[in-house]
């Protein structure tokens, strides 16, 4: 496959491929310079993405359902907590029988990208396509492709969840965008004063952004009734991305139409996936019982 630059064996300890996410031309990239011509990351955190990229971690074949998810660790759209949320979880799902791609996306970042707010989502759309269009290579049903997302990987799941109909990269085959499912785990949602996340806000759109464009990135105003069906779980007690997120997505979804499962957990706070290990098995089950995974 085009721009693979790396093969390890078992998914147990590391990823089978290490895939850049665009072959050529990186779209809405600037000219490098400097600094800017690598990517800025350790201890399993990534401070800046100047070519995006896949992280593949499949299935035992005798294991394999079928079913693959994007994965989007959050970060507040400053860095991305790529083990803890994204490699760590990929793991999991791999063990559960779902082929899990941890997503490498671009940070905002005006000296890197031409138009920084939609930088993320070009990413997420291009991680979706070269999975679909590798479907056969990894053993999974194109019609299975989910996006998960946690914190403000959240709001870009969500974003890639609502925002499919408008290609942002070239997509000369006409691959389907949307993704089958979507998962948000203490999700930033929404870009509304008084809900957001304002460092996430800011990270994303800048310090004053125009109304229109707060409205477009504002998910839960985004939500049609052709929304992925939804899975969300969420702490009550979340100090920094307020629950009222996910509760604005679910009415939202709900009031569409739209298959959605939410789960609130009392206590936990921000990041809870790290205290609370249980946390993704009623996720699974979710899948079961939506066809998403087999029911073993």
């Amino acid at each position: 496959m085009a721009g693979l630059v790396l093969f390890l064996a078992g998914f147990t300890a590391s990823a089978q491929e290490v895939i850049d996410l665009y072959p050529g031309t990186i779209p809405n990239a600037k000219v490098f310079q400097g600094a800017n011509k690598g990517n800025l990351e350790a201890g399993g955190l990534v401070r800046r993405v100047v070519k995006p990229s896949l992280e593949v971690y499949l299935p035992a074949k005798e294991n394999a359902s079928g079913a693959a998810v994007i994965i989007c660790p959050g970060g507040s759209y400053k860095v991305i907590v790529f083990q803890g949320e994204g490699v760590a979880t990929a793991k999991e799902f791999a063990k559960n029988g779902v082929a899990a791609f941890v997503l490498k996306y671009r940070l905002p970042n005006d000296t890197i990208l031409t138009d920084k707010k939609i930088g993320p989502l070009q990413d997420a759309q291009q991680a979706i396509k070269l999975v679909r269009e590798n479907a056969a290579k990894y053993g999974i049903d194109a019609n299975k492709v989910g996006i998960v997302g946690f914190s403000a990987g959240g709001h870009l799941a969500a974003t890639a969840a609502t925002h499919f109909a408008k290609p942002l990269i070239p997509n000369p085959k006409n691959t389907n965008l949307r993704p089958d499912f979507q998962v948000v785990v203490y999700p930033v949602i929404s870009m509304q004063e008084g809900l957001t996340h304002a460092d996430s806000r800011s990270n994303l759109l800048g310090k004053n952004p125009a109304k229109e464009t707060v409205d477009l990135f504002s998910n839960e105003l985004q939500v049609t009734a052709n929304t992925p069906p939804t899975y969300i779980t969420h702490a009550a007690d979340d100090k920094l991305v307020d629950v009222d997120n996910s509760i604005a997505y679910f009415q939202k979804l709900r009031n569409q139409s739209v298959e959605v499962e939410m789960h609130i957990y009392p206590k936990g706070g921000h990041g809870f996936i790290f205290k609370q290990k249980d946390w993704i098995e009623p996720l699974f089950l979710w899948m079961k019982k939506n066809n998403w995974i087999n029911n073993n």
